[in-house]
């Protein structure tokens, strides 16, 4: 090549690398508003956290699922067991997948943390069933294997002092339950101070929901009013089946969930 050919192709290749460079240099940067931003920021939370998440379980029955006959019927809980509270359990690790809350270790901690936003509604409904249905099926004992038939020790003190009696109490709870219109739950639980208190919440929601519930606490006893935990024996009767479950309501682990509520 000669030499005024070699000077002329060098030219060219120069001046297209310097331009290649200035109009990658120059090219405009990506314009991102407040709520991209905050998207990005959660996503790369979601990220970070997503080796560490926690992977939720259906808790196993510690009886069989006729054990609580005639109480609750052997139908009624395979279907309220098996199906619905794993379709919660399902859910909500799915639902987790894409929220910020998808790190937190346990499920009292989530439904603590969970809010009104959109973005949590699913969490919200998955989180509480969840938990609410494992405090449930702890509650509750065959007939015959209960021991302790009524509240002892500081428990029976604490309600006799906030509700004058035992039958007071359930009478309360059976009213707040009754009274819950459409699906929902009753509750007896402690609150800030260590005092008891009788509410109830729609859904899937629970006490321990502070920034979604009236009156927040920790529960230590729930009754599932939703219609399918009793529909398949009691029908439209919903005070028959609240009547019969204080016949297998396990108070011993009601005490111990009280005492370890008040610690």
């Amino acid at each position: 090549m000669k030499k005024r050919e070699f000077l002329k192709t060098s030219a060219v290749l120069l001046t297209g690398a310097v331009l290649g460079g200035f109009a990658t240099s120059c090219k405009p940067k990506e314009k991102l508003t407040k709520e991209d931003k905050k998207t990005k920021e959660e996503k790369a939370k979601i990220g970070e956290k997503a080796a560490e998440k926690v992977v939720f379980t259906l808790p196993a029955l510690t009886y069989a699922a006729d054990a609580l006959q005639p109480a609750i019927d052997k139908m009624t809980m395979e279907i309220h067991h098996g199906k619905h509270h794993q379709g919660y359990v399902n859910n909500l690790n799915k639902a987790l997948e894409t929220n910020p809350l998808l790190a937190l270790p346990t499920v009292e901690a989530i439904c603590k943390a969970v809010g009104k936003e959109d973005k949590d509604v699913a969490v919200r409904n998955n989180a509480g069933g969840h938990f609410n249905h494992s405090l449930y099926w702890k509650i509750m004992a065959p007939k015959a294997s209960i021991t302790q038939t009524a509240p002892t020790g500081v428990l029976l003190a604490a309600i006799n002092a906030t509700f004058g009696s035992v039958e007071a109490l359930k009478t309360k709870l059976i009213d707040a339950a009754a009274t819950r219109f459409g699906s929902g739950w009753a509750w007896l639980s402690v609150d800030a101070q260590k005092k008891l208190f009788i509410s109830s919440t729609a859904n899937q929601d629970n006490p321990l929901m502070s920034k979604i519930v009236a009156e927040a606490g920790t529960p230590i006893l729930g009754i599932d009013v939703w219609e399918h935990a009793y529909y398949l024996n009691y029908q439209n009767k919903r005070k028959d089946y609240l009547t019969a479950f204080f016949d297998i309501l396990n108070w011993a682990q009601v005490n111990a969930n009280y005492e370890a509520a008040i610690k």
